[in-house]
């Protein structure tokens, strides 16, 4: 199994997210920086994980670092989130399945604020009934049908979302019991219904055929006047 982090300055982060890898056993860990200006790098490589270096870009990062995984299975780890005891066990269960196609993990948000449950509650809603879990969640699959699919598309954002798409079609999206933990920093940054309504709209306009470097520039508030 290979697991796939990209990075940019993650550094006060990408330690607990690196020392959850370490339960696994046959587990190769790949962090994939984009020119990183903190001490990412050093922490990655301290703690024996493969470092490459490409220019920023998620798709572009997870897409490099499948290139040059030997595992046979892929799972996508954001540096902001921790895998539970016996994830690699639960991997290779969940894709022995002959329906099983892809799947992720139930999701966790390391805070205690009650908004943030509702969150949690609408995204494992999501993930079990629709089939479409994001990044956050840990996607693994098979490295055969990764390649197969022809890797993340090359966008901006919604890289993630597009890819379970094109899985939910071809087979089975499996979503473990267990759950991952994720930092709560992108919706404490500018408030959990900003956040939320955000990513809705962001779904929304993907959908309705919207360019996605349209969309990452208004989520980004990047957009001119």
């Amino acid at each position: 199994m290979s697991i796939i982090i990209p990075a940019v300055n993650e550094a006060r982060v990408i330690e607990t997210t690196l020392a959850s890898t370490q339960t696994g056993t046959n587990v190769e860990v790949i962090v994939v920086d984009g020119g990183s200006q903190d001490d990412t790098v050093a922490i990655a490589s301290g703690w024996g994980a493969k470092v490459l270096s490409i220019p920023r870009g998620r798709a572009k990062q997870m897409n490099f670092g499948a290139a040059t995984a030997t595992g046979e299975i892929l799972l996508f780890l954001h540096a902001d989130t921790r895998l539970p005891l016996g994830f690699d066990a639960m991997v290779r269960a969940a894709l022995v399945k002959p329906s099983a196609i892809a799947g992720a993990f139930r999701l966790r948000i390391d805070s205690p604020l009650s908004s943030l449950r509702l969150i949690e509650w609408g995204v494992n809603w999501r993930s079990r009934l629709l089939q479409m879990p994001y990044g956050d969640q840990a996607i693994f699959l098979r490295s055969s049908v990764f390649h197969q699919l022809g890797n993340f598309p090359d966008l901006p954002m919604m890289e993630d979302f597009e890819l379970m798409r094109q899985l939910r079609r071809r087979g089975r999206i499996v979503i473990l019991p267990t759950f991952v933990l994720t930092s709560p920093r992108r919706w404490l940054k500018q408030g959990v219904c900003q956040t939320t309504l955000k990513n809705q709209i962001a779904v929304i306009s993907y959908l309705s055929g919207v360019s996605p470097n349209k969309i990452a520039a208004w989520y980004r508030g990047k957009v001119s006047s």
